[in-house]
């Protein structure tokens, strides 16, 4: 008897058990002023220039990443209006943007994989990004920390 209810419970925990694994890829994330930010989709583009623009979208935000270059290696920002770092917030009032340019916010992107092949780009974000709207109602600056983008669709 202890025998047939010891293969019931076996056979029951067998059957019970599934895998739910749900991959996250493409993936574009952070911690924007210290709260967990997702982008909803993602896709980045290369110019016929070899410049890099990655755009990630929420319901109502933007953020945008451009590099001159798709080269593996870190972009500083706030040194160049080439490489930038912008987000976007669309209100009923209208946008709210920060965004670093040259003198401007600070930060980095690092490239850490470019996929031809695939056509797919990874890496690393971090930047404070000024008010540019100067729009009374949002704060003068913005922190994106910890970001991570992550095999990201590249078209040409």
């Amino acid at each position: 008897m202890k025998k047939g209810l010891l293969y019931s419970i076996l056979v029951i925990c067998f059957i019970s058990c599934e895998e739910n694994v749900k991959f996250n890829n493409p993936s574009f994330q952070g911690v924007k002023d210290n709260v967990f930010w997702r982008a909803v989709t993602s896709t980045a583009t290369i110019s016929s220039g070899g410049s890099l623009t990655v755009n990630a979208y929420t319901r109502n935000e933007q953020v945008i990443l451009k590099t001159n270059a798709t080269t593996v290696k870190s972009y500083d920002l706030g040194t160049s209006n080439t490489i930038t770092a912008t987000y976007i917030l669309t209100d009923p009032a209208g946008n709210i943007t920060f965004a670093t340019s040259t003198g401007k916010g600070d930060g980095q992107i690092t490239i850490t994989e470019y996929d031809s092949t695939n056509k797919t780009i990874s890496g690393t974000f971090r930047f404070n990004a000024v008010n540019t709207t100067n729009n009374p109602i949002a704060e003068p600056a913005l922190n994106f920390q910890q970001g991570v983008f992550y095999k990201v669709p590249t078209s040409p």
